[in-house]
């Protein structure tokens, strides 16, 4: 590494940051990198807004150093520990069939946040799994789940909000950012990751609708969830499927299209299709919030 400094998985690293991770594998010989990643989050203090120690992505950190040639980890033991890899989610109880009726007839919708009601997470685990179009076995980082059912307890959307995407150049020049504001600011930023309709329900508006009422109450239930502000939500939409429809109805601002690079191409080869990028404020001095 020359003297200048590089931003890996959040933190800037640069040569007395190297030096402690250099120290720590020399200090730490016989330890695994599952132990060397808890131990540097240990002597950073590296943790998420719940307190839990980051050593996923202190491993990344670690493994993006070794890639550029900067220190040399210990040969790996074994697969890293994954419960999630085989886990098979079984499928939903059969669906309510055709709903096709005005979106009034609907309401009030009963909008459950999963962390606050657990016992409807394998049905909302369920519904993503086996009707999304990517799939779904769980959530990784700090995350918002949500199931939509309308007035008669009928299951009728899912939705779920993660993490950032780290780099996206179309919404970073919206936002103002910099590499450093970015590294700052990403965690007031959520991604909505997943949203179903459940098949079969075929209302008028319901989509947008529920992207409306989500977004109201998304900034304090994340708060309640992590302490933590949040300040803008963003969605990625592949146009090969869907038109986006439903995000600008809601009112998402379009800001762009993604280059198409998946976070693995390190060779600057397309890889997958670029996507569609929307974004929507959660208060009107989001750039304020983001640049404090």
């Amino acid at each position: 590494m020359n003297d200048g400094k590089v931003i890996l998985q959040g933190r800037v690293i640069g040569a007395a940051e190297l030096d402690q991770v250099r120290a720590l594998i020399g200090a730490q010989a016989e330890a695994s990198r599952y132990r060397l990643s808890q131990l540097l989050c240990e002597a950073w203090d590296w943790r998420s807004a719940t307190g839990q120690l980051k050593d996923m992505a202190a491993r990344a950190l670690l493994l993006k150093l070794e890639q550029r040639g900067e220190v040399r980890l210990p040969a790996r033991r074994c697969a890293s520990p994954n419960r999630m890899r085989h886990k098979r989610v079984p499928p939903p109880p059969p669906l309510c069939g055709t709903v096709e009726a005005a979106l009034g007839a609907l309401q009030p919708l009963q909008i459950e946040e999963l962390s606050a009601t657990a016992a409807a997470g394998p049905l909302f685990e369920s519904l993503l799994h086996h009707h999304h179009y990517l799939g779904y076995t769980s959530a990784v980082g700090m995350n918002l789940k949500y199931l939509v059912r309308d007035r008669q307890g009928r299951p009728v959307a899912c939705a779920l909000f993660g993490s950032a995407a780290w780099r996206c150049a179309v919404r970073d020049r919206w936002l103002g950012w910099d590499p450093a504001t970015r590294a700052r600011a990403l965690q007031r930023v959520t991604n909505n990751t997943r949203f179903l309709i459940v098949p079969g329900v075929r209302v008028p508006h319901l989509a947008s609708h529920v992207l409306g009422q989500l977004t109201r109450r998304l900034r304090a239930d994340w708060q309640r969830k992590y302490h933590a502000p949040l300040s803008v939500v963003e969605t990625f939409v592949d146009t090969s499927r869907f038109a986006g429809t439903c995000y600008r109805a809601a009112n998402w601002v379009g800001v762009g299209t993604t280059s198409g690079r998946t976070r693995q191409d390190r060779f600057h080869r397309l890889q997958v299709a670029p996507k569609a990028v929307y974004v929507y404020p959660l208060v009107s001095n989001f750039r304020e919030e983001l640049a404090a």
